[in-house]
């Protein structure tokens, strides 16, 4: 999965953030929803905002998600998660948003965001021990059978930024470096179970278009 930026990334945000949220659409098979203020930062950015749209194109789908209210000029990395409120369960890192000088904020990412998103970990491996700060890296990894992974989180890069923005100066190993500062925004406005990458099913069948009858055809 990855991250790309386009020219075009202010006038698409724009665009996302004006959209009516939770639009479910059968005809292309994409999902428009909005992400909410985590309960540890509405005192500090209580007007901060991100509005998502996932569309599937076949093989896989398409995120792009714009966001506003949140401090300028300031990095923030973006999650796919188990659950969107602590513990979190298991996480995926996504990329990251950076926001212009004037607290907005866009991200365009392709990668499995629907009802087949998943980990899965067959057996125990060595991983690489490559960071060894407040949380570092395990050495090898637990067996799981496979996790469904439906819901979205984003959380400043730095517990530095954060308190300078007002909001605790929390340190979570949500970047890169695994030090990151608090949660931001999450999907906790739907459930823990049914988070809203679970409503992009690429294998639904899209309806069959409406127009005249065939002449050919009896």
């Amino acid at each position: 999965m990855f991250s790309l930026k386009s020219l075009a990334a202010p006038a698409v945000a724009g665009l996302i953030l004006a959209v009516t949220p939770m639009i479910a659409s059968a005809d292309d098979n994409s999902f428009t929803f909005p992400m909410v203020v985590n309960a540890g930062a509405k005192t500090c950015l209580p007007n901060a905002t991100a509005t998502v749209h996932i569309q599937n194109v076949g093989p896989v789908e398409i995120m792009d998600i714009g966001v506003q209210g949140l401090p300028p000029k300031t990095d923030f990395d973006f999650f796919v998660i188990q659950v969107p409120k602590g513990p979190f369960g298991v996480a995926w890192y996504q990329g990251d948003i950076e926001t212009d000088g004037n607290g907005r904020g866009f991200g365009h990412f392709v990668g499995r965001f629907s009802i087949e998103t998943f980990a899965v970990a067959t057996g125990s491996a060595p991983a690489p021990a490559v960071f060894n700060g407040p949380f570092p890296n395990a050495t090898v990894n637990p067996p799981f059978n496979p996790i469904q992974m439906y819901h979205l989180g984003l959380w400043f890069n730095s517990p530095t930024d954060a308190q300078a923005a007002g909001c605790p100066a929390t340190v979570t190993p949500f970047n890169g470096e695994h030090n990151a500062g608090l949660q931001v925004l999450n999907t906790s406005n739907f459930p823990d179970d049914f988070g809203p990458l679970r409503h992009v099913n690429p294998a639904a069948p899209k309806p069959n278009p409406v127009g005249p009858p065939d002449p050919n055809k009896k």
